[in-house]
């Protein structure tokens, strides 16, 4: 197969249409026949591959460059533990356990200190469900804490948990700091100091998190279709027009938000229920309920909606 190329011109007839030829790895003008360029390098693949399988056997090249990792995924390892040593013949076991010592002793400090701290993002990353992109944000931003000194004298937990706190609110997919706590061991405290510490030395500012941004993932936790989640967001919509989120914590008025949905829609829900699995009180619940339906004038038809299952039951 030929390939036209545009860029170049013949300098014999000034010609554009060059052409190249891959099976005999030259370039030819097509209108004085003047051959430009021969024994070119084919660097196109050699193989085909049908399926997935047969791409991952027969390919030669190691994954792409990553953030996540400290070393972008390009370094190599002497030895992955004490079980490689009893790989190796028992002549060069010596000389393999001072390589692999070296190896360590060598590695600056900033390598070490990334390498511990993107596997505990990763373990981070996995239990909370995040994406790739507030993965490969989070490590950016360490990264750059790094590279001002903001991690020195401080515990690498709390910063990695302060950043992903911070970056998932950015991102439009927040957690709570109960959530994050429990999933890094790092105390509230903690985690919001270190948040306030590197958001004013990185110059982050975030906006308030919005109860809308909660909906999706409490409704999953919920068990609630996307019908009463939609339902919520209106709601919700409605109530930011008549000032009632304003000042009042996003994750209580959307657990309100969707308490109320799932009874407009005849889904079995307590306010015991809502407030056990999405982590706020009964009172908070009850409270925020009672400010939207009396705001939005829909307190009659959800009250009739809670005596009629209560009836049914």
């Amino acid at each position: 197969m030929t390939k036209e190329k545009k860029k170049l011109k013949c300098p014999e007839c000034g010609s554009t249409n060059i052409r190249s030829d891959s099976s005999r790895g030259e370039l030819v003008c097509m209108k004085c026949g003047l051959v430009l360029d021969q024994s070119m390098i084919d660097t196109t693949q050699e193989w085909r591959a049908f399926d997935d399988s047969q791409r991952s056997r027969r390919v030669r090249t190691g994954a792409p460059l990553t953030v996540t990792k400290h070393d972008q995924g390009i370094t190599t390892e002497i030895g992955k533990g004490r079980g490689e040593l009893f790989k190796v013949a028992a002549k060069k076991r010596a000389q393999y356990y001072r390589l692999s010592k070296w190896h360590k002793r060598l590695i600056k400090s900033k390598d070490r200190n990334l390498s511990f701290a993107f596997s505990e993002l990763q373990r981070l990353i996995s239990y909370l469900n995040l994406s790739q992109a507030i993965h490969e944000k989070v490590a950016k931003l360490y990264e750059k804490a790094v590279e001002k000194g903001l991690v020195r004298g401080r515990s690498t937990e709390s910063i990695i948990a302060a950043l992903l706190y911070t970056t998932c609110r950015e991102e439009g997919a927040p957690r709570t700091l109960d959530e994050i706590s429990k999933a890094s061991g790092i105390s509230k405290r903690d985690i919001g100091k270190t948040y306030r510490y590197i958001a004013r030395k990185l110059d982050i500012r975030i906006l308030p998190a919005k109860p809308q941004d909660y909906v999706p993932r409490f409704g999953s936790l919920l068990g609630l279709d996307e019908r009463v989640q939609v339902k919520a967001v209106k709601i919700l919509d409605e109530a930011t027009k008549y000032d009632v989120t304003s000042g009042k914590g996003p994750i209580g008025v959307a657990a309100a938000a969707l308490y109320i949905a799932a009874v407009l829609e005849g889904k079995k829900k307590t306010q015991r229920e809502v407030a056990d699995i999405i982590g706020v009180t009964e009172v908070t619940i009850r409270n925020r309920y009672k400010e939207i339906v009396e705001k939005l004038g829909i307190k009659d038809e959800v009250e009739e909606k809670v005596r009629e299952e209560e009836e049914v039951e």
